[in-house]
Order: C-alpha cells, then structure tokens, then sequence
C-alpha cells in the first residue's frame, strides 16, 4: 500500500518539545549473555494507551545448543504480543495452542480469567548458532473484559498491512492507524506499528488515538529540534500534532498507544487487573498447583517444569 493516502500533504509539526510528555530511559538486565531493556512500566508512566509492559530483547547472539526458556508461567488480564525482528520462538499455551513465530509475524494472546504459556527456542533452530532480538508487550485489557476466557491468534507476516513511501516503511501490527487495520482482533482502541525510516524520513504520528508515544530501536530522531536515541522511549501530550524525523542514519521506531483506560492497573508479577482480590486469587490459584481441575493448567507438550510463585 502506498504511503498514507488519507494523509494532506503538509506534514503537522510539533511546535515546542512541551508537545513531549516523558522522555522513558529503560531499565537494562543482563540474563547472562541476553539482554532486557523494559519501558514500560516506568516510574512517572505506567502506561501507554493500554500498553503497560515493554521489553525490548536482546540482541542476542546464541552457540550451537543454546537459546531462550521461558518455561511455563500464568497471566490474567492482559494480552500479549510477541514481535520478533530476528529469530523466532517456540510457543505453547494451556489452550493447547503450538505456534511457531518468525520476524513480522503476530502472537497475540488475550489472557482473560487465566492462561498458562512458555515460549522457547526451538530444537530446531538449537541445532546451529542463532540470533533473537525483539519486543514483547502486554496490553492491559478493559474491566469488563478481564473475566474473559483466554484466546488466541497468529497471523503471519503477509497478514499485515505495510505503507511504504517516501522514504518509510511502516508495518501495522495491531489495531488501525494512518488509514490502516490490522485483521487482530483487539478488546480497546490501540495501534502498534514496526517503522522503518531511511535518512531524513518524516513521519506523522496519527491523529486518530489519545494517547502515542514511540521507542527507539534503531538510529535517532528529531522531534522539535532535539535528537532522542537508542533506547529511548518518548510519549507525546494528547492532542498535538507530532512529525518525527529520522536521524542521518536513518531509523527504527516501535509506535505504539491508544486510547487511556478507565483507571490504573495493579501488576504483580505476571498478573495485571484492575483489582488487588483478583490479583490474590490468581496468586493462590497458581500456587495451589491443581493443575487438572484449577484455573491454570500447564501447556499440552510442555508439563516437566513451570515457574513458581515468586
């Protein structure tokens, strides 16, 4: 698709940087050799639109025989969403569900009343050296939608709607934006896309979504005549009119937002709602371990081992 074809042909322009609410400088772990730089949830913004978690993994470079296990675990109300800029993961969850995921590609998982998952590098790709760099987010779901029960969906690189032009390339992952819709079926008003900017590539940031804000992967930008970097994640006031340009080595942004929720959210551990009890249940229900008649269950192919409550 070419480039925004709904968009005038002027560019809109922030006008001061008091059009920048936060400027987010992830917190880095070292897992041994991998690396983790979380965003979100930051001490002055917990979230995003609905985005309450962000991981940027990696890169990461693995010898013959290693790779990633993130052995089972339990989420509620949230969503997940793996996107993979090389490598890929191997994933199970306790809906019986076995999906493989590539670079451009979607795993979306609504957790709802309960789901059990693990995400792995395969046997397969095991067998010779390996690389894996990506994002993981979680979406926190609307109240009413927490109790839901658990979904799941893939849809492959070719699903995703791409406008090309003018110097970028933007992949809409989730939700709708410049035009666009993702075949995703989301709970909230979100969009999340994967942009590619060559050198001096302005680019918009919608209009159509209250809350916005980008992470740079790759390069630098400018917005409002001062330069964010690697690493950065920068969340825009509601309302401005924002253009982004790409550094002079050009760039990479995860864009990301939507609308606000109706309130905050608590998080522990894997677990996010907009209620301590639930949270608590949660809690004692995975401790319980009843994995045959309790809410959880361990993931069809993956019984052996699970990570315990902290």
């Amino acid at each position: 698709m070419s480039w925004n074809p709904m968009l005038e042909p002027t560019m809109p322009d922030a006008t001061s940087l008091e059009s920048i609410e936060t400027v987010i400088v992830p917190r880095s772990r070292d897992l041994g050799g991998f690396s983790v730089r979380r965003a979100l949830p930051a001490p002055k913004r917990q979230m995003v639109g609905p985005f309450i978690f962000f991981d940027e993994m990696g890169p990461a470079e693995f010898l013959t025989g290693q790779g990633i296990d993130v052995r089972p675990h339990p989420h509620i109300g949230l969503g997940t969403v793996t996107y993979l800029y090389r490598g890929e993961f191997e994933h199970r969850d306790s809906l019986g569900t076995h999906q493989m995921i590539y670079p451009g590609e979607v795993n979306w998982m609504v957790a709802g009343n309960g789901v059990t998952h693990s995400e792995r590098t395969s046997e397969m790709t095991r067998k010779t050296p390996s690389s894996l760099f990506g994002i993981q987010t979680w979406i926190a779901l609307p109240e009413d939608r927490e109790d839901d029960p658990a979904m799941f969906e893939h849809h492959g690189k070719e699903a995703l709607p791409v406008l090309e032009g003018e110097g970028k390339e933007v992949r809409l992952i989730l939700g709708d934006a410049w035009g666009a819709k993702t075949p995703v079926s989301m709970l909230s008003e979100t969009f999340y896309a994967d942009v590619l900017l060559q050198p001096g590539a302005k680019l918009p940031m919608p209009d159509n979504h209250e809350d916005r804000g980008l992470y740079v992967v790759q390069g630098a930008v400018e917005i409002a005549g001062d330069v964010f970097e690697v690493g950065q994640m920068v969340v825009f006031r509601p309302g401005d009119a924002i253009t982004v340009t790409a550094g002079p080595q050009g760039a990479r942004l995860m864009a990301l937002g939507g609308a606000t929720m109706n309130g905050p959210r608590y998080i522990s551990w894997n677990f996010v709602s907009s209620s301590k009890e639930k949270i608590e249940a949660a809690k004692a229900d995975w401790a319980a371990g009843d994995w045959a008649h309790g809410r959880f269950q361990l993931p069809p192919g993956d019984t052996e081992e699970f990570i315990p409550l902290p």
